[in-house]
């Protein structure tokens, strides 16, 4: 009889110092959890622009699943290297570039502004693919069987929620708002955006009920936001090419490049705006070397 006393005094006894160290680490996980939060980065200024949440810093997460870019083939010509693109909207140009800025190595990714039901909102790849939208974490939901919607990502300023879609090996976000689209015009976008993959790997874009898709030459305050391709990441060097009727009377270079604190630079060839960041002397070479032809 008193063994089974002192089983229960002893469970009692374990029982209340197990509560006692849960309630020990929930009053030190407060401010431990008000110390992380205040490490946010505060939000960019409003521009009137949605200001794209910095991706993933860690190339060895990247290096380690598979970049959401694609790397065309390049084909020698003398000292110059020639590569054949396709755009969002999906016409078609040959870049002619000096072999030493290795185009072709940096890896090329799209970007298109779109209306929805008359409210902006930039679709681009991120780098890192869903890794880089998902954190490791889960989506709220699925909306079609390619487009998920994944939470607010922590220090994205003023930024809301990710649309995340899947097409083929692509994925394409839609950074939302904080105030957010309805789940009608979610649903819609998710229904009405479209995207099919060209041979040689390209994505194009099309549009239908809700969504309009910005076309070459659009802007939003002063910023292209027209179908755009993008070579390189957010870290080293970057080509940006954005189709431009009449560029040298047209829109100003995109103000994302400035963001990145880079030393920068644009170029007109025919109705096709280049520019590029990094390295002085790759920005040098980029806009001095380069040069593009629609088809």
């Amino acid at each position: 009889m008193a063994d089974q006393f002192d089983v229960i005094e002893v469970g009692e006894r374990g029982r209340r110092r197990w509560l006692g160290f849960v309630v020990l680490l929930a009053l030190l996980a407060i401010p431990v959890a008000g110390l992380l939060a205040s490490r946010d980065p505060a939000p960019r200024p409003d521009t009137g622009l949605e200001a794209v949440p910095d991706p993933i810093q860690s190339l060895r997460t990247v290096r380690n699943g598979t970049p959401n870019v694609l790397y065309a083939k390049s084909q020698p010509r003398g000292h110059d290297e020639i590569i054949q693109v396709v755009f969002p909207h999906g016409v078609r140009a040959e870049i002619r570039y000096p072999a030493r800025l290795a185009l072709d190595e940096l890896g090329a990714r799209p970007f298109q502004g779109a209306w929805i039901d008359g409210q902006y909102r930039r679709l681009l790849a991120p780098y890192g693919g869903e890794v880089e939208v998902s954190k490791g974490g889960e989506p709220i939901r699925e909306l079609t069987s390619n487009v998920w919607l994944w939470p607010r990502q922590p220090g994205s300023g003023s930024y809301g929620q990710v649309l995340l879609f899947s097409f083929g090996k692509w994925r394409l976000a839609l950074y939302d708002q904080p105030d957010g689209l309805t789940f009608e015009q979610r649903m819609a976008t998710a229904e009405g955006l479209r995207g099919r993959l060209t041979k040689d790997g390209y994505l194009v874009l099309t549009g239908d009920g809700s969504v309009r898709l910005a076309k070459p030459g659009e802007t939003v305050r002063g910023d292209p936001v027209g179908p755009q391709l993008w070579f390189g990441g957010v870290i080293g060097d970057t080509v940006l090419f954005t189709p431009t009727p009449g560029c040298a009377k047209a829109a100003k270079a995109p103000t994302r490049l400035e963001w990145r604190g880079r030393p920068s630079q644009s170029v007109c060839r025919g109705d096709v705006r280049i520019t590029a960041a990094g390295s002085p002397s790759f920005v040098q070479q980029a806009v001095k070397g380069i040069r593009i032809t629609l088809k």
